[in-house]
């Protein structure tokens, strides 16, 4: 199955609307089923006085309140035009409400619910989105399994049935060597009840591999920044990828996906290899009729044409019903039980 892929664009629209339809634009044309906002208020997200915790040298802005105050431009109106937008493009449309005020005016938008890492403790805010009975992604950054399986327990209390966990690194940006996608299948093992994915934060090569190895790994979600131009300034440009990245990923899982098929079929397609290239069981020498034949008459050879090297324990005992020339295939009509002539 392939992977459902997540462009999140964030606020990497700085606040104009216009700019925010062509984001979704571009992840429509390189191919990502959704594309996902964060809806939040300075005021209602962070104290004034909240530290940063991202690199400073890529992100400046030193106070949390003052750089979500630059980018809560958007409203209600807004995020409704560009769920509109969405519908029109082809695109599911998401955002990631950072309150419980946005989770009210969301539901009918979205078709899901994403709680971001930081919020895995916020249980008021879980028990809104989970109690809507949509979907719920949760992201697992710097949540110990304790955390994890706190919150699941308020998101199920409060009518949660399909639960996404996503595993993610809460780091801006994340080095490739911490990236921990071994959390993955590990995820899948403790939690089988869940779908597992990955939220990237790594900043992206050429292929995207962190997004290919979390794949390969089994993540059925994949979530990563999204913007239109990766030299811009500011938090969530930088680490992010683009239409070409994204549509060259996509072209890749389409590969992918078509060398998985389906498990168990194929047969069809090898089958000229089985008759040929199998063994059959064939005389290492001349055999005259009725001998009781014993494994130095035999030797398996190809092709698959006659009796099969899986009856070898078979055909050993048994009486030729007549001459067998050296190097020949043995059929069932040459031999036999009985005694030696």
């Amino acid at each position: 199955m392939r992977p459902y892929v997540i462009a999140e664009i964030g606020v990497n629209h700085g606040g104009e609307l216009a700019l925010a339809k062509r984001l979704i634009d571009e992840a429509r044309k390189g191919g990502a089923h959704a594309a996902k906002f964060q809806t939040y208020k300075a005021d209602l997200i962070a104290c004034r006085d909240s530290p940063a915790y991202w690199d400073r040298t890529q992100e400046p802005t030193g106070s949390q309140h003052e750089l979500f105050g630059k980018f809560d431009a958007f409203g209600e109106r807004e995020y409704r035009e560009l769920a509109d937008h969405c519908r029109r493009t082809g695109i599911d449309f998401m955002s990631t409400p950072f309150d419980v005020p946005a989770v009210d005016w969301l539901d009918e938008l979205v078709p899901m619910f994403k709680v971001a890492s930081a919020d895995i403790t916020n249980v008021p805010l879980i028990r809104r989105c989970a109690a809507t009975g949509k979907p719920l992604l949760l992201s697992t950054g710097a949540a110990t399994l304790a955390e994890i399986e706190f919150a699941l327990g308020i998101a199920r209390a409060a009518g949660a049935r399909e639960i996404v966990l996503l595993h993610c690194i809460l780091r801006y940006p994340n080095e490739p060597e911490n990236a921990r996608l071994a959390m993955i299948p590990m995820l899948a093992r403790v939690f089988p009840e869940c779908v597992v994915g990955y939220s990237d934060h790594v900043l992206p090569d050429p292929a995207l591999s962190a997004l290919e190895a979390a794949t390969l790994l089994g993540a059925a979600v994949l979530e990563k920044h999204f913007t239109h131009d990766k030299s811009l300034p500011g938090n969530d440009h930088y680490h992010a990828m683009d239409s070409a990245d994204l549509r060259r990923f996509m072209q890749k899982l389409d590969r992918y996906h078509a060398m998985l098929g389906e498990a168990g079929g194929g047969r069809e397609l090898e089958a000229a290899a089985r008759l040929h290239a199998r063994r059959s069981i064939v005389a290492a020498r001349n055999i005259p009729a009725g001998t009781v034949l014993s494994e130095r008459d035999l030797i398996a050879k190809r092709p698959g044409h006659g009796v099969s090297t899986a009856h070898w324990d078979e055909v050993v005992g048994l009486v030729t019903r007549r001459d067998i020339a050296e190097d020949s295939v043995l059929t069932w009509d040459m031999v036999g039980a009985g005694s030696p002539g």
